[in-house]
């Protein structure tokens, strides 16, 4: 069961309005000029009809009007500059908290992420909160508070002004205003609920939408057409049957308002107009009563369908709160020890074991290795081994449970995380290719790298011939994650930024996984040269592309199980020969 959200969370929120104390205070002073000249209207509607009107002075109606309109004048100019002013600072307040929380979220791990996901709010739900949850608070500090304060202070104005005015029918309105409000809060809180019903719905018709669209191939290929339209139908007319009870509900609410409203106000004028023929009052001032009592009625309805904007805010407020305040498990030391350089290279593993969070089995267990500067490793096994978790340590994406990891006799645990990933360079099995130009995601490797950089990397990836054939060469823009570009492209791309970014420790992921036989040929004449002179690890389940490494090492189940060249773990290792069978066959290996 979820907690009831508490608003003195977006108590910590207001220290983001610190620097802009200022135009806080420009705004409020507008705020209470802006309120003040609209109790002052009352004062002039009294003066018009006493003094004007009922006693036939040309004169003073005129100068009374003209003060009006002077009022007016500073209302509309107070009202506009308070209006631009909170704004501004709802706006500034949503900028500067989706900076904050995109900022802190690219110092956490990856595992935050994973775990998230486990917990049902992955990356992309952790993403909707820049943009969806930062707009709740950007309308409650750009308008709702901005309101709220400013039907306080009508509020408490206009109480004190009928006070004084008729402190009598004063008593009555006050006991009449909650009375008259109760319906309209009882039908508010409906429409409230029946409007987030709404919005799951119409927000569930767009994840829907857009997981079928995302994979219209497979829609397609199986012939699930008429399955999705019945299935989207169907919650199309859940959205909309959900619609029209919400409309339904406003419009008893709006009709429950109105009747609300005019019956207290032609009670007042009954009672007033009682008075007035009874000369107790002037016709004015009872003008000038029911135009208090109008205002404060609207005043607590307003407060009040701001309080549950608050209570919105408050729930959005707290998952913004819990990502900033998540504290990221891999951290920089307090003065951190600097690589040598040049970087040799060299990697050592003293015992180490990691269990991922919510697993039993380790991933890597009692793992002792020592990789050579400018060594060519192969990584090898069955899925699942820990191939995948050694790359994830060695880039500090997680650190062990036991033992050790050095580079060139560091423990990684002493260096800056940024500083270690530096030295290292990263080809995944499916590389990830951002929106924007190719030379954009080149300059990943290398921010400031020049055209003629661009080249030369995309000539030793084997890239440059197919860059330079699309439309704008290096200035093509690729779209999200390159789609328009094959695996074999993606890949030599994602070649050329490591090669741009010139690491001193190569991490290769599959990298030629799941291509055909040509663009095979040309990721591995790419890979080769860029493994050429580097400490380079390289997970491989096509054992025919590691071969010739300097060195395999056979993984089973967290274990190193065996090491040595291709010709040696054939004879000597069970597991190597029958992952080798399964690929090359047993009369090809004899042969």
């Amino acid at each position: 069961m979820t907690s009831r959200p508490d608003p003195r969370v977006l108590l910590r929120l207001l220290t983001l309005l610190a620097p802009y104390r200022s135009r806080l205070a420009i705004a409020a002073l507008s705020l209470l000029v802006a309120s003040a000249s609209v109790l002052l209207l009352g004062q002039g509607l009294r003066l018009v009809i006493d003094q004007g009107f009922l006693a036939t002075d040309r004169a003073q109606l005129n100068q009374t009007l003209a003060a009006m309109l002077v009022v007016v004048a500073v209302l509309a100019g107070a009202s506009a500059l308070r209006y631009y002013l909170v704004s501004w600072i709802g706006e500034r307040l949503a900028a500067d908290l989706r900076r904050q929380v995109f900022d802190h979220l690219l110092e956490l791990e990856p595992a935050y992420f994973e775990n998230a996901a486990q917990r049902d709010r992955g990356a992309a739900e952790i993403a909707s909160h820049l943009t969806a949850d930062t707009s709740v608070l950007q309308t409650l500090f750009g308008s709702s508070i901005s309101l709220a304060l400013r039907n306080l202070v009508m509020l408490l104005g206009a109480v004190t002004l009928m006070l004084i005015t008729q402190p009598w029918l004063s008593a009555l309105v006050l006991i009449g205003i909650p009375a008259t409000m109760l319906p309209i809060l009882w039908f508010g809180r409906r429409v409230r609920r029946l409007s987030r019903d709404s919005q799951d719905r119409v927000a569930e018709l767009g994840r829907y939408a857009s997981e079928t669209l995302d994979g219209i191939r497979t829609v397609q290929a199986f012939t699930h057409e008429a399955i999705d339209r019945r299935d989207y139908g169907q919650r199309v007319e859940h959205a909309f049957a959900t619609a029209v009870v919400r409309t339904r509900q406003r419009a008893w609410l709006t009709g429950v308002a109105m009747l609300a409203v005019f019956a207290a106000v032609g009670l007042m004028l009954w009672q007033g107009g009682q008075a007035v023929l009874a000369g107790d009052m002037s016709a004015g001032e009872l003008s000038a009563f029911v135009f208090y009592a109008v205002l404060a009625a609207g005043a607590v309805a307003t407060l009040a369908e701001v309080a549950g904007d608050v209570q919105r805010a408050a729930g959005a407020a707290e998952r913004l709160l819990e990502l900033l305040d998540a504290e990221p498990g891999i951290r920089r030391p307090t003065q951190p020890t600097h690589l040598p350089s040049p970087l040799r290279g060299e990697i050592r593993l003293e015992g180490v074991a990691f269990t991922y969070p919510g697993r039993e089995a380790p991933a890597l267990d009692s793992l002792d290795l020592w990789i050579r500067p400018g060594e060519r490793i192969a990584l090898v096994g069955p899925s699942g081994a820990g191939k995948s978790t050694l790359l994830g340590l060695l880039l500090r994406f997680y650190d062990p449970d036991r033992g050790r990891l050095t580079l060139d006799g560091i423990d990684l645990r002493e260096l800056d995380p940024k500083a270690l990933r530096a030295t290292m360079g990263l080809v995944a099995q499916e590389p990830i290719l951002f929106t924007g130009t190719v030379a954009d995601n080149l300059r990943y490797g290398k921010p400031n790298a020049g055209l003629d950089e661009l080249r030369e990397a995309a000539r030793d990836a084997n890239a440059l011939a197919f860059v330079e054939a699309l439309p704008l060469g290096f200035d093509t823009e690729l779209g999200p994650g390159g789609v328009q570009l094959s695996g074999g492209q993606r890949q030599r791309l994602a070649i050329a930024r490591a090669l741009l970014k010139n690491p001193s420790v190569l991490l290769l992921d599959e990298a030629t996984s799941a291509l055909d036989a040509e663009s095979e040929r040309l990721v591995q004449q790419a890979l080769d040269r860029l493994m050429a002179g580097r400490t380079s690890l390289v997970i491989a389940h096509r054992l025919a592309t590691v071969t010739s490494a300097d060195r395999l090492l056979v993984f089973d189940e967290g274990h190193l199980v065996a090491s040595g060249r291709h010709a040696e773990l054939l004879e000597q290792n069970p597991l190597y020969r029958h992952l080798a069978e399964l690929q090359f066959g047993r009369h090809r290996m004899e042969a």
